[in-house]
């Protein structure tokens, strides 16, 4: 009985990997999100904390359960906790990684999408600068501008100087400079992002 028992003891201590690395890895998996977000331009601390324990969560209570009866089927001097253990364990990592890749090939995206709307919004400037009647290009410091589709197409409107009216512009970052800017009508765009929603 007793040497039963050490042994049991043993294996727990080899095998009592996966809360622990559960607990760390969902705060981990959190600041990678935060950081660097897999999908969007941003994700809040509070959000990417409860998407990690939701994903951490579903792993080690759903996925890790047959992903250790594989591993026993392997090795077969694992008991059944220990191998569940490393399943999870392993799940847990895995999800950490998946996330950290995610994030970094999403920061390429994010990137390009920042310099193209801010390319955008220079283009459009100029143009109302340069074209729109003299009561709209008085308030160029006032432009609003909201993505159509992101990294290529974008609005840009400027209020006259009582807010009454709008003069707005259109920008298509995949035409040729000198013909990627159009106007758009007077819509404010408070109003046309509504359509858009």
């Amino acid at each position: 009985m007793d040497g039963a028992w050490l042994t049991r003891m043993r294996w727990r201590r080899r095998g009592a990997w996966m809360w622990p690395a559960f607990a760390a890895l969902t705060v981990v998996d959190a600041f990678i999100a935060h950081a660097l977000p897999p999908e969007g331009d941003s994700e809040g601390l509070v959000a990417a904390l409860l998407g990690a324990g939701l994903w951490n969560f579903l792993a080690v209570a759903v996925v890790a359960h047959p992903i250790g009866a594989i591993l026993r089927r392997v090795r077969r001097d694992l008991p059944r906790f220990v191998a569940r253990d490393y399943a999870g364990t392993w799940l847990l990592v895995a999800i950490a990684v998946v996330v950290l890749v995610a994030g970094l090939t999403n920061r390429s995206t994010v990137t390009r999408d920042r310099a193209a709307i801010r390319d955008a919004i220079a283009r459009a400037t100029a143009w109302i600068g340069y074209r729109a009647p003299p009561q709209f290009r008085a308030e160029l410091g006032l432009a609003t501008t909201v993505t159509i589709q992101p990294g290529s197409l974008y609005r840009t409107c400027v209020p006259n100087a009582t807010g009454r009216r709008t003069y707005c512009v259109t920008v298509n970052d995949n035409e040729p400079l000198s013909q990627s800017v159009h106007f758009a009508g007077y819509e404010p765009n408070t109003a046309f992002a509504r359509g858009l929603g």
